[in-house]
């Protein structure tokens, strides 16, 4: 019989301990506001359809938006956008060749993309409540 290989296999697989580059961190992040906007789109519908089909369905879509559960989710839905827009700009800036598609430019347009979401979901907040 031949020799068996001993494979080389992990040894740490403790999630929580391994630090992602923000590059990383800022393309999931893209992602998952990607889907949240996707979905999010229902809901917007819904409320839109509802507040345009009488004036007694405004008034019900106006007493949605009352409560502080639904305008905290919108605040949500709208700081998921302007991550996913910030974030998709950087990317077509670096694809037309804008921004450097080096380490270091990426490091620095995932900070600036984040704190101007940040930024963006303060006035969000504001716009909400």
């Amino acid at each position: 019989m031949g020799k068996t290989v001993k494979k080389q296999r992990p040894v740490n697989l403790d999630l929580s301990t391994i630090r992602f580059p923000v590059t990383a961190v800022s393309s999931i992040l893209h992602r998952v506001s990607g889907v949240i906007t996707f979905v999010a789109v229902g809901i917007l519908l819904w409320l839109l359809g509802l507040s345009l089909s009488s004036p007694e369905g405004f008034l019900q879509a106006s007493a949605v938006m009352d409560s502080f559960f639904v305008k905290f989710i919108m605040w949500g839905i709208l700081t998921a956008l302007a991550y996913h827009a910030a974030s998709g700009i950087r990317h077509m800036l670096m694809d037309f060749g804008y921004l450097a598609e080096t380490m270091a430019v990426g490091r620095r347009s995932a900070y600036f993309a984040m704190g101007l979401t940040v930024v963006l979901s303060i006035l969000a907040g504001v716009f909400v409540w």
